[in-house]
């Protein structure tokens, strides 16, 4: 598994304005001014941005155990199958899982 930095994807002002004006058209210029272009759509202000985002942190900051656990679980596929070969399926579905796995056999 690739190491790479996790803060890369922590909430940014972007995704703020989008979670309070969902729908609005805007740019966030490289001064860090925004272009708005939604008639209709009031523009928030500085403060329920800055607000937002540190909402969207501490929502982002509780869920780092789930970061932590998704890479150290087994393949999707994997558990699946896992799941298909204890006969924890329904019989109707494990057919359909059978005839998926006949129809395309191991080489």
């Amino acid at each position: 598994m690739a190491n790479f930095n996790l803060d890369q994807f922590k909430p940014t002002r972007h995704e703020a304005i989008c979670s309070l004006k969902p729908g609005a058209e805007f740019a966030i210029l490289s001064d860090e001014s925004i272009k708005w272009d939604s008639s209709g759509i009031t523009q928030p202000t500085t403060s329920e941005i800055d607000a937002e985002v540190t909402r969207l942190e501490t929502e982002w900051n509780n869920k780092k155990y789930q970061r932590d656990r998704t890479p150290q679980y087994p393949n999707i596929g994997d558990q699946l199958d896992a799941l298909y070969h204890a006969g924890a399926f329904p019989a109707d579905m494990a057919a359909k899982i059978k005839k998926v796995k006949d129809d395309n056999p191991k080489p």
